[in-house]
């Protein structure tokens, strides 16, 4: 189905407001709404799931009205605190309609982060008794305004509803283009750290394209992949695995290749990654203001001053490179400093259209990295 007829029909019905996260397999209806809207007013990305339905629960209480939640399947755990103690019929019957895309749908080839949870998707839905409808590649519009009737009778009575997208259910015909002028890129930065930091050092990065490069760049240099920990999938938690990872080995320097789209979703991990206790973390925040993994819509990172953050939230130390001169000089001060240290990385948009994928099994990673850290070094 085409994303502007889909939108359409929704917009029958009412649904006129538009809060989520951007998904690969929403492409076309992200794509659709930020044409349409940009990031203001009727659409905005949210930080993490569970704010996207926060958005659209105010936006009831405002207005009356039911608004959308996008998100890709592995952000209903972000959703399920606000869809559980919030919506639910049980306390304030507060409606919307979720359009969720199917990652690791049963029978579709996908990466192994999203394959449990695809199986599970649907039983989730219902035990969150959410009516759930899957759009799949051959729906019929009949079909599709059938369940869009019953939605809308349930959105009136307080109950939420969701479409479940499967691959290739949408289309739309341009895409997002956005640019941000800065010449150095994500792979670019993450080849000098890895230069520049130490042989025994830990690598924990961020969910997307920065693990896949990261692993590339092992690759390139016949390196072996023992001391990196690549976090496939959890979304913004990749800075609590290096933290934690840090404070039980404090004779190792631990780096976290973070990602702003990542650092946003959970601010308040990087507060204690700050103020905590552990004296040998690097957290790196690659910022290219887009959730480039996915599509490329912008973030509010933006505009934002990550340094400031870093300062107000208790790093010992605080940097911030746009370039490969300022990078390699943060990174070497990086590896002299003693303390928490929080670099800003601002880049490009774009990666390499040839970018592979990890081919070493997440359970091997973990095993890898583990013997690698039981080691006496």
């Amino acid at each position: 189905m085409q994303a502007v007829k889909f939108l359409e029909k929704l917009i029958n019905i009412g649904i006129c407001n538009y809060y989520g996260v951007p998904d690969s397999q929403l492409k076309a209806l992200c794509n659709l709404l930020y044409e349409k809207y940009g990031t203001n007013g009727r659409h905005t990305i949210a930080p993490n799931e569970g704010s996207a339905v926060a958005l659209a629960a105010g936006h009831h209480l405002a207005t009356g009205e039911c608004a959308m939640v996008y998100m890709q399947n592995s952000g209903i755990g972000n959703a399920v605190n606000p869809i559980t103690s919030l919506l639910a019929d049980k306390v304030y019957g507060i409606p919307v309609l979720f359009v969720i895309g199917w990652r690791g749908q049963p029978g579709i080839k996908d990466e192994p982060q999203h394959m449990f949870q695809g199986q599970i998707t649907l039983d989730l839905l219902q035990t969150l008794k959410i009516k759930t409808f899957v759009l799949k590649e051959d729906s019929t519009e009949k079909e599709f305004d059938e369940f869009l009737i019953e939605a809308d009778k349930n959105m009136k009575n307080g109950k939420s509803c969701a479409i479940v997208v499967s691959k290739g259910a949408l289309s739309h015909n341009s895409s997002v283009t956005y640019t941000n002028g800065i010449e150095l890129s994500r792979e670019e930065a993450i080849e000098i750290i890895t230069r520049i930091a130490g042989k025994n050092d830990v690598f924990v990065s961020t969910t997307g394209k920065a693990s896949r490069e990261l692993f590339e760049i092992r690759e390139r240099y016949k390196e072996k992949h023992s001391q990196d920990f690549l976090t496939v999938g959890s979304m913004g938690h990749a800075s609590m695995i290096a933290y934690a990872i840090a404070k039980q080995k404090p004779n190792k320097k631990v780096w976290c290749i973070d990602g702003d789209g990542a650092m946003m979703m959970h601010l308040g991990n990087s507060l204690l990654c700050g103020m905590g206790t552990s004296r040998n973390l690097v957290h790196i925040v690659i910022n290219n203001g887009a959730h480039e993994t996915v599509g490329g819509m912008p973030t509010a990172a933006k505009d934002a001053d990550f340094v400031k953050v870093a300062k107000a939230f208790g790093y010992d130390h605080y940097m911030s490179a746009n370039d490969e001169q300022s990078l390699n000089e943060c990174t070497l001060k990086a590896i002299q400093f003693s303390g928490s240290v929080f670099i800003e990385v601002k880049t490009s948009v774009l990666s390499r259209k040839d970018l592979g994928r990890p081919t070493l099994p997440p359970k091997e990673n973990k095993k890898d990295l583990m013997d690698f850290l039981q080691e006496k070094k």
